[in-house]
């Protein structure tokens, strides 16, 4: 299988093999000592957080993530993305692997049927503040790291026979009010949390775990990580696209973790594309570089990204900026993945890194010309290989527009 197709498969088995070798490296890179103690149990405070998993849909292994012998004060750091910035990534690895996943086999559909682990589960999920929880095992853990380009690392697993909180969980008012709440659509839920200041984090595992919504099911964690950034994305841009247009073309330039980042506003309606570069020896891409492209209009985006979910961690970012700022534009970014990205720790890191890029101090430009040209002196893949690839700017640098026939 070619590194090009590896990019696109990021570790989904699309080469039929039963494991990733790429995923087999990273799991090698960390040590795990988890394990149960001599009566079978882990405790510890959970950050909250938990998991439902993929494989076998519609029976899913679900449940709650607790990191042994960790108190309150440092469980919270396993599962807020704003302090592993100023990590490395061996040390979000470590950090992560200490998450032991309990897990149990749920059908998705029932999420609101009677079941003393899901609903410790969901219980669990609801809250904002680490809580005491402490888990049964059957069986040995499993000492087996789980990689991927959409989850953050996690630990070893076993299958847990029963499980319980400790403590009561501290849930903000607005998660309490909208998680009870059978007749709002999941997203209109996901969207006012959003709006609501509830961490992305917080909105997708209410989302995994079966909490919102008519039809309640649980949802793997991985697509519940990419709706929430969708469905809060699509949200944002019904409002953006009546504001008025930015001023002038600006670029913001930032990242982190190896995912470098180059985004220009220009003065039209809404639209959005975005270039990924994946550079030679970047963590899927092994001897050889990569360009992918996706793009939306004002009519916005039809069927699924072939980005997968770094598109809508993308998009989200610049939303953010622009809802802020009262203003719409038509944004063009470039995601350039080095060298120093050797391991994969989930889309939140694509997420932050725009965010990143959307805080800087902007540069601006009488053309679109100009600004490429600006991004090029930071962009290390060279211009005529990523220029060949967009399509939106193409237009917009002979579209006119009706300021220019007064």
């Amino acid at each position: 299988m070619s590194r090009s197709l590896c990019i696109k498969c990021k570790g989904k088995g699309l080469c039929g093999r039963p494991l990733c070798p790429i995923l087999e490296k990273f799991r090698s890179t960390e040590t795990t000592t988890a394990s149960v103690s001599s009566d079978g149990s882990v405790f510890g405070a959970s950050p909250p957080a938990v998991f439902v998993g993929r494989y076998g849909y519609p029976q899913v292994k679900a449940g709650p993530m607790i990191p042994p012998q960790v108190d309150a004060k440092d469980a919270m750091a396993l599962e807020d993305p704003k302090q592993w910035l100023s990590m490395d990534i061996q040390d979000v690895i470590s950090a992560r692997c200490q998450l032991v996943r309990a897990n149990s086999t749920i059908d998705v559909k029932d999420a609101m049927k009677p079941h003393k682990l899901l609903e410790k589960s969901q219980e669990l999920a609801l809250s904002k503040s680490p809580v005491d929880t402490e888990a049964w095992f059957s069986k040995p853990l499993q000492q087996k790291l789980k990689f991927d380009s959409v989850l953050t690392p996690m630990g070893p697993s076993g299958a847990v026979k029963d499980f319980d909180i400790a403590e009561n969980p501290k849930v903000p008012k607005k998660v309490d009010y909208l998680a009870y709440d059978t007749d709002a659509l999941a997203k209109d839920v996901v969207c006012e949390l959003f709006r609501g200041d509830i961490p992305t984090e917080h909105i997708t595992r209410l989302l995994s775990i079966g909490l919102l919504g008519q039809q309640r099911k649980l949802v793997p964690t991985r697509w519940a990580i990419t709706a929430t950034d969708d469905m809060a994305g699509k949200d944002i841009i019904d409002r953006v696209r009546d504001m008025p247009l930015v001023s002038e073309i600006s670029v913001f330039s930032g990242g982190c973790f190896g995912n470098y980042f180059e985004i220009m506003l220009v003065p039209r309606v809404f639209s959005f594309e975005l270039l990924e570069i994946w550079m030679k020896r970047s963590v899927w891409s092994g001897g050889s570089s990569w360009i992918g492209q996706d793009m939306e209009d004002i009519n916005g985006k039809k069927g699924y990204s072939n980005l997968a979910g770094g598109y809508y961690a993308a998009r989200i970012a610049a939303l953010e900026y622009l809802e802020d700022a009262g203003r719409q534009a038509s944004v063009f970014m470039i995601r350039e993945i080095t060298p120093e990205y050797w391991a994969p720790l989930g889309v939140w890191v694509v997420r932050e890194a725009a965010r990143n890029a959307m805080a800087s101090i902007p540069r601006t430009f009488e053309t679109i010309e100009e600004a490429m040209d600006d991004m090029a002196t930071r962009v290390r893949t060279p211009a005529p290989e990523w220029k060949a690839k967009t399509k939106m700017l193409s237009d917009l640098r002979f579209q006119r527009t009706l300021d220019s026939f007064l």
